[in-house]
């Protein structure tokens, strides 16, 4: 073989080898941004350690009843993603708005660019990392509801299982009962709003050293959230 022919394959063999050792990096980094974008999705204020916003948000209906959390995402679209056509569509944060369900699989970047329009308004509030953190949640994190939470609002995972995973992995900080966080509420007392707690248990809580469980197997958490319906309020 020619002395160009071993060149080429040892530049070949040079790439294979970077893409090799760069892949597990790549989708570590897309873990955590998405991660981060779901507590961006949050309580983006709390999360970038920003005050919360004094005027109320601009497409905030003035028939909302929550204003002082108007700049939350979620008091608009909704934990399940699907604003006025899921949970909130039938409860008093109905604010007549659609979720984020159908930017799922879009292009991050037109994503990230929404997000920071004149209607959105986060221009000047989050960063360009901020929104495509967020943007990158939207697209590629948002988990299928359906297969943790049936059409009633019960958990599908399995409570024995869950205890295991809440003991070990989360019972440091909130108690074998789930009350021990002097800074929140109760484990057991988001019972009855599972959505919510499947969005804190694969992306943490926002602000918080709370670590997420994305990276995990998705059961883990759903079988926490099934736990978490034994725990007292």
């Amino acid at each position: 073989m020619t002395k160009r022919g071993l060149t080429m394959i040892a530049a070949m063999a040079l790439l294979l080898g970077m893409a090799w050792v760069q892949s597990p990096l790549s989708a570590a980094e897309v873990e955590s941004s998405m991660a981060r974008g779901g507590k961006l999705y949050d309580n983006w204020f709390k999360e970038i350690k920003q005050p919360r916003p004094d005027e109320t948000h601009p497409a905030y209906p003035s028939s909302g009843k929550y204003p002082k959390q108007s700049w939350r995402c979620k008091e608009c679209h909704g934990w399940d993603f699907k604003g006025k056509d899921g949970q909130f569509g039938k409860n008093d944060h109905n604010t007549g708005i659609k979720g984020v369900t159908g930017m799922a699989g879009k292009d991050p970047k037109a994503i990230a660019a929404i997000i920071m329009d004149a209607k959105h308004a986060y221009s000047g509030k989050l960063g360009d990392k901020d929104a495509m953190d967020m943007a990158l949640f939207i697209s590629k994190g948002l988990p299928d509801l359906n297969k943790y939470i049936d059409a009633s609002g019960k958990p599908k995972g399995n409570p024995g299982k869950g205890e295991v995973y809440f003991n070990t992995l989360c019972a440091g900080c909130h108690g074998t009962d789930g009350k021990k966080v002097s800074t929140g509420a109760a484990v057991g007392a988001l019972k009855d709003d599972p959505w919510q707690l499947l969005h804190k248990s694969l992306n943490g809580q926002s602000g918080e050293a709370m670590p997420a469980l994305r990276s995990l197997d998705p059961s883990v958490a759903s079988d926490i959230l099934s736990h978490a319906q034994t725990l007292p309020e």
